[in-house]
């Protein structure tokens, strides 16, 4: 029965992690980012985060987003620095066309710095994007 559920390979829908300035807190912030680079909206958008290496991990996050328009991009959550030494996944799972897609993100550990950023797509701001 498992077998015979078709799962499609997820293209132009991507996670990235943005270092963006917070004039509340007056502080750099890193915030996870979905963005959606194809010319159709995505829908029913499930996103669920952790992080863990061998010794430790962090509570399980929800996210969901009704819709996600073409060419477009939603934050999804704050990272904490104390997080960046660990393997953070994200969970994503969306419908488009009538059909599920899934895919696991992941930024592994000591990969989210300055160093690392580069172009992200859709945004204006650099970033890194998620494996």
């Amino acid at each position: 029965m498992k077998k015979d559920i078709k799962i499609p390979e997820v293209k132009g829908v991507y996670l990235a992690a943005v270092r963006e300035w917070n004039k509340d807190f007056r502080t750099h912030d890193w915030n996870v980012y979905i963005l959606n680079e194809n010319n159709f909206a995505i829908e029913t958008v499930l996103i669920v985060s952790s992080g863990s290496n061998k010794k430790d991990v962090t509570s399980t996050m929800r996210h969901s987003l009704k819709i996600l328009p073409a060419k477009s991009f939603a934050k999804v959550e704050l990272l904490q620095p104390e997080i960046f030494k660990l393997n953070n996944e994200f969970s994503v799972s969306y419908f488009a066309e009538n059909t599920m897609f899934h895919k696991t993100f992941v930024f592994k550990k000591n990969t989210i710095k300055e160093s690392a950023q580069g172009k992200i797509p859709l945004m204006k701001e650099e970033g890194i994007l998620a494996d």
